[in-house]
């Protein structure tokens, strides 16, 4: 009984005195101390009216003891018969508390948050608590199954993972981690954004569930666990020493699983290429939004490029080592398709040069890429800008050009007829092959950005910012030189014939604001061309 009277019933002698001593003296006012001192014995009069204790020592000679308190301040205490040892608590609830009283709620608690706690939980005689901790036993030690299981309880899928990354480090902070990246990306069936798959645990106890600042929301696609006994159980967002330390284990853990993908890229590139289709999008949004982790993220990208078989992808790493003496520039280029970039005109310059382009095929890949701006010292630049540092493609044989007089006349024709649609047009020093193309001139944002930034504001009812463009025409295609005769003999067919020139080269660069105008704009065209053989 005195044991009892100790450690429970009198809070002079009990560890809720000691308790409340030790936090007054704590700067820190660590609420950790409540596991010292069993003060969350108290906690039971939160949904309690009244509180039985039945307890009996391990001391052979020891009887057992009663303790009723209505938690008001005193108790009752007496013997109690036919007890074996250990501790019984009965609780009678709260008229507001019956839902505890549900065996089903109470499985659920523990399983959130005291699922992995090392001694057996047990509800009405089954135990609760089945799942093991495997994430704080040596990774030699678990079995395939093991963890291919613990990933379907944490994740609640049905197949394998695609990875899994296990490691315990003990600076500079302590940490047990069991992550997971899964085969399928939910998002891209259209089920929504997906939440935070990694959970926060302090000794096995549940702190915070699919938290949101354990890692950057580009990496939301990550299941798993992480642990860290560093962490206290009160942790919280507002105050200033909790915050600075989740964001030190946010830095820690994000980096370790970016080391660990670029440990896979090199182990085994057609897994990781496998990954990079799946999740790639994910990286490429951490690279747009995100300064933090840029290093590591650019040596993750991959593309297709100019070089490679169909199908077949580089990184930067890779593209910068073969680029040519004196190269100083990486160039991308975007296009819905790796056939409709190579069908357009942006490429005949580079061919000619023999100077590698990289394919982007969705607007986040240029804005990425624009975020990154420098790889190894080597700035990114879309292939659609207007001032490009390439060596022009040497004069064709058989092919005369334009006489530097009649280009001028025919770029200010082209000016009048097109007015405000373009800001410029020159003669071009990088066609090869084709009529015309449309570059921008600012240099600010590629052509795939821009149309992206207007589709936004057109959805929000707000004006788009416009990027100047300029219209460089080839003085020794055929088209153009015949367009210069066609303006002496025909002037409306002439100017429906460049403002056709225009939209098709606006429609290689993949913007056309009105297609139903060039649509008409084509059958009158062609209406007069027939006019003309009959």
């Amino acid at each position: 009984e005195q044991e009892v009277v100790d450690n429970i019933g009198t809070i002079a002698h009990s560890g809720s005195k000691s308790f409340i001593q030790q936090l007054a003296a704590s700067e820190q006012k660590d609420l950790n101390l409540i596991g010292q001192f069993g003060v969350g014995f108290y906690s039971a009069f939160m949904v309690a009216k009244k509180v039985r204790l039945l307890t009996r020592s391990y001391l052979p000679e020891a009887a057992g003891c009663e303790w009723v308190s209505e938690g008001l301040g005193s108790y009752e205490l007496g013997p109690a018969e036919g007890l074996s040892r250990g501790t019984k608590l009965i609780l009678e609830l709260k008229d507001d508390a019956h839902e505890f009283n549900n065996a089903q709620r109470i499985k659920r608690i523990i399983r959130q948050y005291s699922n992995f706690v090392s001694f057996p939980i047990k509800v009405n005689g089954e135990q609760v608590n089945t799942v093991q901790a495997i994430w704080t036993r040596n990774k030699n030690e678990v079995t395939e199954e093991e963890y291919n299981d613990f990933y379907k309880f944490v994740s609640g899928a049905y197949d394998e993972p695609m990875y899994r990354l296990h490691f315990t480090i003990d600076a500079p902070l302590a940490i047990n981690a069991l992550l997971y990246v899964p085969k399928q990306n939910m998002e891209r069936f259209g089920f929504g954004r997906m939440e935070p798959g990694v959970s926060i645990y302090s000794r096995k106890i549940l702190i915070r569930q699919h938290d949101e600042d354990i890692l950057p929301g580009w990496l939301r696609f990550v299941k798993g666990i992480v642990d860290s006994e560093d962490l206290p159980l009160n942790i919280s967002r507002e105050t200033t020493q909790d915050r600075a330390l989740m964001n030190k284990l946010r830095r820690v853990i994000t980096g370790r699983f970016l080391k660990f993908l670029l440990e896979q890229a090199e182990k085994d590139h057609d897994k990781y290429l496998e990954f990079w289709k799946t999740f790639g999008v994910f990286l490429k949004e951490g690279l747009a939004t995100d300064f933090t982790d840029r290093d590591d993220l650019s040596k993750l990208l991959r593309f297709e490029s100019s070089k490679s078989e169909p199908g077949k992808m580089v990184s930067l790493p890779e593209y910068v080592d073969r680029m040519k003496p004196g190269q100083e520039v990486i160039y991308f280029i975007f296009g819905p398709t790796r056939a409709a970039i190579e069908a357009g005109p942006y490429l005949e310059a580079f061919r000619a040069a023999d100077i590698e382009v990289l394919y982007t095929h969705e607007p986040v890949d240029d804005f990425a890429l624009s975020n990154l701006g420098q790889y190894e010292g080597k700035n990114l630049v879309s292939a659609d800008q207007a001032e490009l540092d390439i060596p022009a493609p040497p004069p064709q044989e058989g092919k005369e050009s334009l006489e530097f007089a009649q280009i001028q006349e025919l770029t200010a024709w082209f000016k009048e007829v097109l007015g405000e649609r373009v800001s410029e047009v020159r003669e071009s020093s990088r066609l090869v092959d084709s009529p015309a193309i449309i570059l921008d001139l600012d240099g600010i944002m590629t052509g795939s950005m821009q149309r992206f930034m207007m589709a936004m504001s057109e959805e929000m009812g707000e004006m788009a910012p416009v990027g100047r463009k300029v219209l460089e025409v080839n003085p020794s295609h055929p088209l153009i030189k015949r367009l210069l005769s066609l303006r002496q003999e025909d002037e409306v067919l002439a100017g429906l014939v460049a403002e056709q020139i225009l939209d098709n080269a606006l429609i290689a660069s993949g913007a056309v604001d009105d297609p139903r105008l060039m649509v008409d704009r084509i059958y009158r065209i062609m209406e007069q061309a027939l006019d003309k053989k009959s």
